[in-house]
């Protein structure tokens, strides 16, 4: 790591409080660029509460066309929409990309799923993805589907490129993937605190992380669900990456690993 003077990570490191690196006024996402891999992002809602918001550029993956659609025209759910606000309410300068995986049938498909993580590592150079979504096991026959799915997740990490998965609401009666490919990713359940840069590591089979899982735009929002316990986890990822970009995956585990200990010696 460099030893720089001025650098606020290195200073704050030497502290040994770690939890500080959060709260430091330079931690806001900038030069952070995340895709929100979801049912699309509504950009007319989303200004009303972030006038200052840049342009989302954004995409609509079908099973039904090889090459990604613009996603400008169609209505989008509201899902992808809170999860936007919540990664934009932990960085609000980070930089969002939408890849719409749900279109009008509201159902993702492996590959379509595979093809937009794809799309948002080459073409639009994103360090972290977002996935409030799982698909169940039932869903993933032939095993030549998971093991895709499996390796472009290998590929991100070995890219250095974070990936944050949701966990299923029924866990762990119901096992969801991309989620259960922990450790290469990052596997959220959701849990609830009171501030939403808290979260906790309590590694539970495949899945590693509680995070805040209530949401503050949208009708179901308040509703406590994974699907708003990641977008938290992920802008707590685009903090620590405004601050130190490169991390690598093993090593934001390690910062993360490194802060819940931190607070549980403090009680």
């Amino acid at each position: 790591m460099s030893e720089s003077p001025g650098d606020p990570f290195e200073a704050l490191l030497a502290l040994l409080r770690p939890e500080q690196l959060l709260h430091h006024p330079c931690a806001r996402g900038a030069g952070v660029r995340i895709a929100i891999i979801d049912s699309g992002i509504d950009r007319v809602r989303l200004q009303q509460h972030w006038p200052d918001l840049p342009t989302i550029e954004g995409a609509l993956f079908r099973d039904d066309c090889p090459e990604p659609l613009p996603d400008h025209d169609r209505a989008s759910s509201p899902h992808g929409t809170t999860v936007a606000d919540i990664v934009l309410r932990l960085a609000p300068q980070a930089q969002l990309f939408s890849a719409d995986v749900f279109g009008p049938q509201l159902s993702c498909e492996t590959r379509v799923l595979i093809r937009a993580i794809r799309h948002a590592m080459d073409v639009w150079g994103c360090q972290l993805i977002n996935l409030s979504l799982g698909i169940p096991e039932a869903r993933l026959h032939p095993a030549s589907r998971r093991l895709e799915l499996q390796r472009i997740i290998e590929e991100a990490y070995h890219r250095d490129i974070l990936v944050v998965a949701a966990a299923s609401n029924d866990h762990p009666l119901t096992r969801s993937y991309p989620a259960v490919f922990a450790p290469p990713l990052f596997s959220v359940d959701r849990g609830l605190f009171a501030d939403p840069l808290t979260f906790a590591y309590r590694p539970s089979g495949h899945i590693e992380f509680q995070a805040h899982a209530r949401g503050y735009l949208g009708p179901f929002a308040s509703e406590p669900a994974t699907s708003w316990a990641a977008p938290h986890l992920t802008g707590i990822a685009a903090r620590l990456l405004s601050l130190r970009p490169g991390l690598k995956p093993f090593e934001m585990k390690t910062i993360l690993y490194w802060m819940t200990r931190s607070w549980q010696q403090a009680r």
